[in-house]
C-alpha cells in the first residue's frame, strides 16, 4: 500500500496501515528525517514469493525541503547464524541537489482512446543520485556474418539507485495516484534545489 501526505503523524499512520513492523519502520524513518518538515512521502509494501517462502519488503520515501530519504525494511527467516526470524532496516538521506534523474514510466491500456487525467495501469518510479550504476555489456560485432575478429564489447551504464513499481491490479488505483503525486513533488523539488 502506498500513501502520500505532508505530516509526521500522517506518515506514521501510513506506516502503521502497511502492517509491516510499524514500530521498527517508523523509528528508522523518523530518525533519518529528524526535525525537518515532511513535504511528501510514499509508503509501499511489497510481498514476494521465493520458492517456499513468502517475504515482505517495505519501502518508505520521504521528501523534506532539503533531502530525499529512502528506507528499506526486509524480513528474513532464521538461519544457522541467527536461529530466529529477523528484520533489517536501512535508511539513506540524499541532498536534493544530488538527485540527477526522476523517471516516471506509465503504462496505459488502449492508448488510442486515452483521455488526459486517466490513471495509468502501472507506474514505475526510478530515481538516480549516482550511488548505484548498472553496467550492461555484450560482445560487439559487425555486419559481416563470417567475421571472426574480436570487436570488444559494447554496452550502457545506467543510474539505477531506486526503482519502485506500483500497479492498479496489485496495489489499487489510489496507490498509483499517490505514486504520481510523490513523483511530481520530487521532480519539482529537484528543479528548485539546483545550485
Amino acid at each position: 500500500m502506498a500513501k502520500t501526505g505532508t505530516t509526521t503523524q500522517d506518515l506514521r499512520s501510513a506506516i502503521e496501515r502497511s502492517g509491516y513492523y510499524p514500530a521498527l519502520v517508523s523509528e528508522a524513518v523518523e530518525s533519518a528525517v529528524g526535525a525537518e518538515p515532511i513535504t511528501s512521502y510514499l509508503v509501499h509494501q511489497e510481498t514476494t514469493f521465493d520458492a517456499n517462502e513468502v517475504r515482505r519488503h517495505v519501502t518508505v520515501l520521504v521528501l523534506t525541503p532539503s533531502r530525499f530519504v529512502v528506507s528499506h525494511t526486509d524480513e528474513q527467516n532464521g538461519d544457522a547464524a541467527t536461529p530466529v526470524p529477523y528484520a533489517t532496516t536501512s535508511t539513506e538521506s540524499v541532498r536534493l541537489d544530488r538527485i540527477n534523474s526522476v523517471v516516471v514510466s506509465r503504462m496505459v491500456a488502449n492508448p488510442e482512446t486515452y483521455t488526459p487525467g486517466t490513471l495509468p495501469r502501472e507506474v514505475v518510479l526510478t530515481i538516480g543520485w549516482g550511488a548505484v550504476q548498472r553496467l550492461d555489456l555484450e560482445p560487439a560485432g559487425c555486419s559481416d556474418p563470417n567475421c571472426e575478429a574480436d570487436h570488444g564489447y559494447t554496452g550502457s551504464a545506467t543510474a539505477d539507485d531506486l526503482s519502485l513499481r506500483v500497479s492498479e491490479a496489485g496495489d489499487g488505483p489510489e496507490t498509483v495516484s499517490q505514486a504520481l503525486v510523490f513523483a511530481r513533488a520530487l521532480s519539482e523539488a529537484t528543479m528548485t534545489n539546483r545550485v
